[in-house]
């Protein structure tokens, strides 16, 4: 009956083991495959032990048992300690293997030397073969370090449920399976002197678990399934090779991006052939310099329909082996949906900044048309200075032109437009002035003067008013200062504010010196118009009292020009 006992064990822990295999997977924890491997050599053990009829034949069946024993709870240890995210340094795990292997060695002198056993003796009851061994030291050495490395699991499971929250609770539970089953069956059988029947049970108990465990683990490894779901992931290709740049494998994926990688052979170099020439670009970019790692890989589909191309952006890194580089990792992942939905993006971006440079456009020509009307309206009413505004904003571009040649005075293009686009602008305030005062046909009186001069801090208002919801704020700024300036003078005898110098906005001065140069050769209600001459010396004798001295020169330089657009429209 034992012997039909142990066996059926052994058949179990086959089965669990068959299990295994059909579950296994290359990211599984090595330890997990040495347990399932030696799980059933121990329970053979026990199936030899009850088959035993010489003492030969019962103490190489122990010999067994024990190395299953020794060297099950060393790979248990190992694997408790990996799973809990505690593993140990290299040096230590050979040290334990050296202590695992010294104890093996004691074991296999039983019968012939006294360190594990120093005497043993043979008897067979009821058809099964028993030892009645006298233990020597390293049976004690034995015991310490299944005791030792049974405190030594509890602890770091206690610390993994404690402190280690990336440890799955339900595998850290299940760990406590084995470890308290396997060391249960070494108490009770120590402490009530029971033969060994219950140990195969619990060896076959936590081979189930460690089944569990390992499905459980392998789902929990995110590094494992992250590489197995890439490798599955339809948009994504790779490639390897080593620092030599020869071929060492990619996946189908990567086959069908580059199709001269089917019939590429492992360890063949990537060269600079018309289908590797891409390839090898990219590694010897990298290679060269390590930031220089991701470009962009376009296929052609359909050389007559580039909306048919496929992009993928490349990645190149380096291929690791544990914590060594070992070569290059290329991947390729598919990028065509974002990179046609920004081109569709960019289009409709660019076919909207089209349409809205159009409206702008087209709105700020009705502004313009409407300043420009609203001039016109004001000049209209007063019948001494027809065509005024055009004249002058003439004038006012003339001017800048010949500013912006001398060079003297830094101008920028934004400034320049906005004062030329002002200059009609600088009479508005005559709407607010009387009919019977602009439209006199003759000179003011003092009074009159007095009232006439009220236009110029009048249409500063009436152009802030019209400008108030503007966004641009710096023909805003200067539209005013010209309304408002225009008749200060340099020496400060000006109206309306009497400022003087600099401090009179320089859009002011110089559409001081355009209106008055026009004043002068236009004919007026009042005075016939003045010759060229005689306007230039009256202009160049108000150089530092009424005008900017420092566009003496500018006006110097643009008096032909002025003459000759004022003979032009004579």
């Amino acid at each position: 009956m034992l012997q039909i006992y142990y066996t059926a064990l052994f058949l179990a822990a086959l089965l669990c083991t068959g299990f295994y295999v059909f579950l296994w997977h290359k990211h599984f924890n090595t330890n997990f495959t040495l347990i399932f491997t030696i799980v059933p050599i121990a329970c053979l053990s026990y199936v030899l032990s009850s088959q035993a009829r010489t003492m030969g034949e019962a103490l190489t069946a122990v010999k067994l048992t024990y190395m299953g024993g020794i060297f099950l709870q060393l790979t248990v240890i190992y694997c408790i300690f990996d799973l809990c995210g505690k593993p140990f340094k290299r040096w230590l795990r050979i040290v334990l293997f050296g202590i695992s292997g010294v104890t093996f060695l004691a074991v296999l002198t039983a019968g012939k030397l006294p360190f594990f056993y120093k005497s043993v003796t043979f008897t067979i009851n009821n058809g099964v073969c028993i030892l009645k061994p006298e233990y020597g030291f390293m049976h004690s050495v034995y015991h310490v370090e299944l005791i030792a490395a049974f405190i030594a699991e509890l602890a770091v499971l206690c610390w993994a449920w404690i402190r280690n929250r990336q440890v799955s609770k339900a595998v850290t539970a299940l760990l406590f399976i084995p470890n308290s089953v396997c060391m249960l069956s070494y108490v009770v059988r120590k402490i009530f002197h029971t033969t060994a029947e219950f140990v195969p049970v619990a060896y076959v108990l936590s081979l189930v678990t460690f089944l569990v465990i390992a499905y459980k683990v392998n789902l929990c490894n995110i590094s494992d399934t992250a590489i197995d779901s890439m490798i599955q992931e339809k948009g994504l290709a790779y490639i390897s090779c080593d620092f030599r740049y020869r071929y060492l494998g990619s996946n189908e994926f990567a086959k069908v991006l580059i199709p001269e990688l089917a019939d590429k052979t492992v360890d063949e170099v990537i060269g600079y052939k018309p289908s590797e020439r891409k390839l090898r670009h990219f590694l010897d970019d990298f290679s060269e310099d390590e930031s220089n790692n991701t470009f962009l890989y376009t296929l052609n589909l359909d050389d007559d329909d580039p909306d048919n191309d496929e992009f993928y952006n490349v990645n190149v890194g380096y291929l690791y082996d544990g914590a060594k580089k070992r070569g290059y990792f290329i991947t390729f992942t598919d990028d065509t949906p974002n990179r046609k939905y920004m081109q569709l993006i960019d289009s409709y971006n660019e076919d909207l900044k089209t349409e809205v440079e159009e409206k702008t456009e087209h709105i700020i020509e009705m502004h313009d048309n409407l300043i420009m009307s609203l001039a016109m309206m004001v000049e209209s009413r007063d019948n001494s200075t027809g065509g005024h505004i055009k004249r002058t904003s003439k004038g006012v571009e003339i001017l800048i032109g010949e500013m912006r040649k001398e060079g003297k005075i830094p101008l920028s293009d934004e400034f320049c437009h906005d004062v030329i686009k002002a200059a009609p602008m600088h009479d508005l305030g005559k709407i607010a002035v009387d009919d019977a005062v602009l439209r006199k046909p003759g000179r003011y009186t003092p009074e009159e003067y007095d009232q006439m001069k009220k236009h110029a801090a009048e249409g500063a208002k009436v152009i802030h008013e019209i400008l108030l919801n503007t966004d641009d704020e710096s023909f805003k700024v200067v539209a005013e200062n010209v309304a408002h300036y225009h008749h200060e003078r340099w020496d400060g005898s000006g109206y309306p504010e009497k400022l003087s110098g600099e401090n009179i906005p320089l859009e002011a001065r110089i559409m001081a010196i355009a209106d008055v140069y026009d004043a002068l050769v236009s004919k007026r209600v009042y005075k016939d118009a003045y010759d060229f001459k005689k306007a230039d010396s009256i202009i160049m004798e108000g150089m530092g009292t009424q005008f900017d001295p420092s566009l003496e020169t500018a006006y110097v330089n643009a008096r032909p020009l002025l003459e000759e657009y004022y003979s032009h429209i004579e």
